[in-house]
């Protein structure tokens, strides 16, 4: 199946289009091409659809844990080698995990595309998972998991709020899992775990730069055509058909010095039209000191909390509103969650006036463009966007369709999801 996008797609208007090609391969691997020949480099970023949220109960850590173990070595690359074959020719790498992906993206000189297609694939054919390897990154993880207890005092609240907040274990247990767990884990577990979710059917290959998109689609089929299909990744469960209730609940956090609250919403799946309003809703509200609740919370003539964060997070099939606010007392807090409370039920009685909600929405555009402004933030931006929305559909749209959210559709968005009875919150109590 292929599909290509051109010059009339996401900033026709601006002159700043750029070519989208999408095809996939008969093994099932996703290959995104997107040429950029401003410099002569090259970036390449491949997207797995593997994350904690295909961990079972009892086995939590091991998405963490093969972030570090795809640099162990494969067929053809020593251990750790990976980092050295890059840096020889100039190049930059890194990873990222998350709940419901992992990524692994490099930039070289254009000249040196192959080097990077030949490394991804061949760690996506025969990654080397060795006694060694393993146990330095189940070590790895257990100093992780003791930095941020030992570094953030509302560590366990977190976790007790994504409980709450998502209902049900796939989407809510932590990212870096349990000691206990991570203690428990073998190898096999680990081998298996790769198995079944790093192969090229749950994976988009996303190439940006300077290159030459014929030339390029015969290095993709000379690396990874040939790669076999992986086991289909079972589908984690389906999220609990949560009823609308309000739920409050009080934790004790034994580090904590100051009280705190968590207050989150359940929203609707990324690929919602709602999302689009969300998201402008999102800048409204918590993005930077401009945002209504930076300026009610934090406004240094009357500050009544040390810290404020908040904002649409996302995990696979679902997405909330968390919002994490801590003060020096129990009587601030309750102030807090007044003054927010009132910001929402502000914007369902007054609507933004045009000029401010302009304001906002240029503050998301910009945000927007840069993350496609350099040649691996495209990569990963293209990654991101399929894994989310399993296509490009819509993609020459979705710019114009957040520019025209109204003031009409803000507060509508804000009557059906900024309700008591859809507000999980959490109080943390100091000892």
């Amino acid at each position: 199946m292929a599909g290509l996008f051109g010059p009339a797609s996401v900033f026709a208007q601006k002159g700043g289009a750029f070519p989208l090609t999408h095809y996939r391969l008969k093994n099932g691997l996703n290959v995104v091409l997107s040429e950029d020949f401003s410099l002569p480099v090259v970036s390449v970023a491949v997207a797995y659809g593997a994350g904690s949220i295909l961990e079972p109960q009892g086995k939590t850590g091991m998405s963490s844990m093969m972030e570090n173990l795809m640099f162990s070595g494969s067929a053809n690359v020593p251990p750790r080698q990976h980092f050295n074959y890059i840096n020889r020719v100039g190049g930059t790498f890194n990873a990222l995990v998350s709940e419901d992906r992992t990524v692994f993206y490099e930039t070289v000189p254009s000249n040196r595309l192959s080097l990077l297609l030949w490394l991804e694939s061949d760690r996506m054919r025969s990654l080397e998972i060795g006694a060694k390897a393993f146990e330095d990154a189940r070590s790895a993880l257990l100093g992780d998991l003791q930095d941020r207890r030992a570094n953030d005092p509302y560590f366990e609240s977190s976790r007790k709020f994504d409980e709450l907040l998502y209902g049900d274990f796939a989407h809510s247990h932590s990212l870096l899992g349990t000691e206990a767990d991570v203690r428990s884990l073998t190898i096999e577990d680990l081998r298996s775990f790769y198995a079944a979710n790093y192969g090229p059917n749950n994976a988009v290959l996303c190439i940006t730069g300077s290159f030459d998109k014929l030339r390029t689609r015969e290095l993709v089929s000379q690396y990874f055509e040939s790669l076999p299909r992986g086991r289909d990744p079972s589908p984690p469960a389906g999220p609990l058909a949560l009823a609308r209730k309000r739920v409050l609940q009080s934790f004790v956090e034994p580090a904590a010095t100051s009280p705190a609250f968590y207050l989150g919403y359940r929203l609707v799946a990324p690929r919602s039209s709602d999302f689009y309003t969300l998201t402008i809703l999102d800048y409204i509200l918590f993005r930077g000191r401009s945002s209504k609740a930076a300026r009610r919370l934090l406004n240094p003539d009357a500050k009544i909390a040390y810290r404020l964060s908040g904002g649409i997070e996302r995990r696979r099939d679902r997405s909330v509103y968390k919002i994490f606010v801590l003060a020096n007392n129990e009587v601030m807090i309750e102030y807090c969650q007044t003054a927010l409370f009132s910001e929402f039920d502000r914007l369902k009685s007054s609507p933004l006036r045009e000029d401010e909600l302009n304001r906002y929405k240029a503050m998301f555009k910009q945000d927007y463009l840069s993350r496609l402004s350099t040649t691996v933030d495209r990569a990963l931006y293209l990654g991101d966007y399929f894994l989310t929305l399993g296509g490009f559909q819509e993609f020459g749209l979705d710019l114009e369709k957040y520019m025209s959210v109204t003031a009409e559709d803000v507060v509508g968005i804000v009557a059906r999801y900024l309700t008591p009875d859809n507000s999980i919150i959490l109080d943390v109590r100091t000892k």
